[in-house]
Parts: structure tokens; C-alpha cells; sequence
């Protein structure tokens, strides 16, 4: 992990958007969705792309807080947590899994990590060191 002060606070965000992250991805589609709701439909594949996203934000997240040197580290995670997700969407009825799924998150933490290579990784103690100016004063 990057030297943060608020290393503690880091790591429980962290763990709270994985736990949110699989509540969302376990959750009824129809939670967010019903048939008279069409928002989506017009995008053709939207679920891979909602999970490449999703996997891009995660990647962009924890590419905040690690040091460059263990991206690895991040991607090799996140694939066991999209692996991890799409096993849990096995377990019950009203999911599917896919191994289309699994190659949209797998699309999605390359591009996150990509652009925490090109220059957005390491924000984490960037937005500590812009939060402690703006609330010192």
C-alpha cells in the first residue's frame, strides 16, 4: 500500500466497495431494472458492459492506494473477485453466470489499470495531501 495517513480509512472504503460491488452484482435485476424499463436495452450487451466498468472502476480505485510495482497484485484480485462474483451468480436462480462476463471484467481491469499507468494510479495520496490543505485552514 502507498504511505497513506489514513491507511485504516483506505482499507475499509476498500472492502466496503467489494462487499457493495458483489451485493450489486447478487442482487434481482430486476432491483434495477424492470421489463417496462427499457433505459438499457438500447445498448446492445449492456451487462458486459456494465461489469467492464465496473471492473475499470475498481481497477482505477485500487490503483489509487497501491504502489505502482503491485498492479499486478490488483489485477490478479479483481480476477478472483469477478471469478468469485460469477461463482455466487451460479449458486442462485435468479442470476446467470458467464464467461462473457468473466472477459468484461477482465477488459475492464486492463483498461483501469491503463490509465493508472498513464498517469491517474497513485491518486490516493494526492486527494489526502489536497483534502488536509482545503480542511486546515
Amino acid at each position: 500500500m502507498l504511505p497513506l495517513r489514513h491507511a485504516r480509512w483506505w482499507r475499509v472504503v476498500s472492502v466496503l466497495i467489494l462487499v457493495f460491488s458483489l451485493i450489486a452484482a447478487m442482487s434481482p435485476a430486476f432491483w434495477f431494472f424492470d421489463n417496462r424499463d427499457k433505459a438499457l436495452l438500447w445498448i446492445q450487451n449492456a451487462d458486459k458492459w456494465l461489469h467492464g466498468l465496473a471492473f475499470v472502476v475498481l481497477s482505477v480505485w485500487f490503483s489509487g492506494i497501491v504502489e505502482k510495482r503491485r498492479y499486478w497484485l490488483v489485477a490478479l484480485g479483481l480476477m478472483l473477485f469477478g471469478f468469485l462474483v460469477e461463482f455466487c451468480q451460479l449458486q442462485v436462480s435468479y442470476r446467470t453466470a458467464d464467461w462473457l462476463d468473466i472477459m468484461a471484467n477482465t477488459l475492464g481491469i486492463i483498461v483501469g489499470l491503463t490509465i493508472a499507468v498513464a498517469g491517474l494510479g497513485g491518486w490516493g495520496p494526492r486527494f489526502e495531501d489536497w483534502f488536509s490543505r482545503r480542511h486546515s485552514h
